[in-house]
């Protein structure tokens, strides 16, 4: 069995006991549902929850507020269920806090698919020898704290949600190198296919106006056409 708290937020009882079946199915245990956004915040609120799988339409609010109250409370992994295919509500998602979406009609079995995937990122962390493992990333303008899960900007720190820090810090880890988008969607998402671009492309424009003097003009964190993004650092003599 799998004790990760999910908590399902969705008006549409089919959906979600579509969704609590598989999951049972596979071994999840903890489950939670709601049915509005007050149901979901008061839950929130009572328990500690590692997964949300979040309907962007709701009876009392939308998806995309009840995403900012919850990043109040939790860093939980953000899954939005959407209708809406546009740029600009995906973009907007990933604005709120949310980490990655799946557009309806969905198979079920995708949601259980995405949430293994990101229990795997986490579950096979191996640790290394601290003397073997570098936990600042000093990119002078700014620094990347693994330890403390800290971005500093100019001697400030800077606020970073979950995946922005983690992407950031792929990249910290693999200076000057070319990585394409599907590298940086299985390393960081944790699986190998992508619906389509806009979940990269949204977090680099995101870490963008975190780390660059102007992110219209990146001089860290540059796009290589036809191959992915680079960060560059400089070399330390």
């Amino acid at each position: 069995m799998n004790d990760s708290p999910i908590l399902l937020v969705d008006d549409e009882i089919s959906i979600m006991q579509m969704v609590e079946m598989v999951l049972k199915k596979e071994g999840f245990s903890s489950i939670y549902k709601a049915k509005t956004g007050k149901e979901a915040m008061d839950v929130i609120r009572q328990k500690a929850v590692d997964f949300i799988v979040l309907d962007v339409m709701l009876p009392d609010t939308n998806g995309f507020d009840l995403c900012e109250k919850i990043r109040e409370y939790t860093d939980a992994y953000i899954l939005f269920l959407t209708a809406r295919v546009t740029d600009f509500d995906v973009l907007t998602g990933f604005e709120k806090g949310g980490d990655d979406y799946v557009t309806k009609p969905f198979n079920p079995l995708e949601i259980v698919a995405r949430i293994k995937a990101q229990l795997r990122r986490n579950h096979h962390k191996k640790p290394v020898p601290i003397l073997h493992h570098k936990k600042r990333h000093d990119f002078g303008h700014f620094v990347l704290d693994e330890e403390t899960g800290e971005l500093w900007v100019e001697g400030k720190v800077v606020p970073c949600p979950a995946q922005v820090f983690l992407l950031l810090l792929y990249f910290c880890k693999h200076p000057n190198r070319v990585l394409s988008k599907e590298q940086l969607f299985t390393a960081v998402w944790g699986y190998e296919h992508m619906a389509d671009d806009n979940t990269v492309m949204v977090h680099i424009r995101r870490i963008r106006e975190r780390i660059e003097p102007d992110p219209g003009k990146p001089i860290f964190l540059l796009t290589v056409r036809g191959l992915g993004y680079k960060l560059v650092k400089e070399s330390q003599s």
